[in-house]
């Protein structure tokens, strides 16, 4: 038994070989980050887990055709993106995106005082309506990239767009939530 966890390219390998320990290991690293990507699609938990699973089932079939050396999770969460927004389009459903995505970045441990939760839940509050009136590209690239924390790269991959496509996204789509939260503190 060794004494440190496998790398990432060592895990694929034993996994395109048939080792299905290997790729459960592969699920359990990225489950959650696949979950809250669907979840920021399908805005629904139980759309969210069905699709982070036959992402997952899919990714599987698929890990024979994926390219050595690349980064495994801009690949699995672009195929994850792929299954929520099928589900969203057979759905066609549309939930307020939830909070506990924010909720889960607190940075830290501490307890804040009533009066700093309280602001801290108007302001999140106000910041999560902004985003909600977004265009849904624009809601997805603001998401993915800031409340998720995906790279650029991971972002465009979740989204099935180019990185560019996501700058432009995510600059005009921080000049509105500006200039919109700039009206409500006048």
């Amino acid at each position: 038994m060794e004494d440190r966890p496998p790398q990432e390219a060592e895990l694929i390998a034993r996994a395109k070989s048939g080792e299905l320990d290997a790729y459960e290991e592969i699920v359990r690293r990225h489950q959650g980050i696949a979950f809250r990507t669907a979840w920021v699609i399908t805005r629904s938990a139980a759309d969210a887990e069905e699709a982070a699973q036959d992402g997952f089932v899919k990714a599987h079939a698929a890990l024979p055709r994926f390219r050595e050396g690349s980064p495994l999770r801009p690949w699995l969460l672009a195929i994850v993106a792929n299954e929520a927004r099928n589900r969203v389009r057979g759905a066609g459903r549309h939930v307020r995106i939830a909070q506990r995505v924010v909720e889960e970045r607190r940075p830290d441990d501490a307890v804040p005082s009533p009066e700093a939760a309280l602001l801290d839940s108007e302001q999140r509050d106000l910041l999560l309506a902004a985003i909600e009136r977004l265009p849904r590209p624009a809601r997805e690239a603001i998401t993915c990239r800031y409340l998720l924390e995906l790279s650029e790269e991971e972002t465009a991959a979740a989204l099935n767009c180019a990185r560019g496509t996501v700058k432009s996204r995510l600059s005009r789509a921080l000049d509105r939530l500006r200039l919109e939260l700039r009206e409500v503190e006048a």
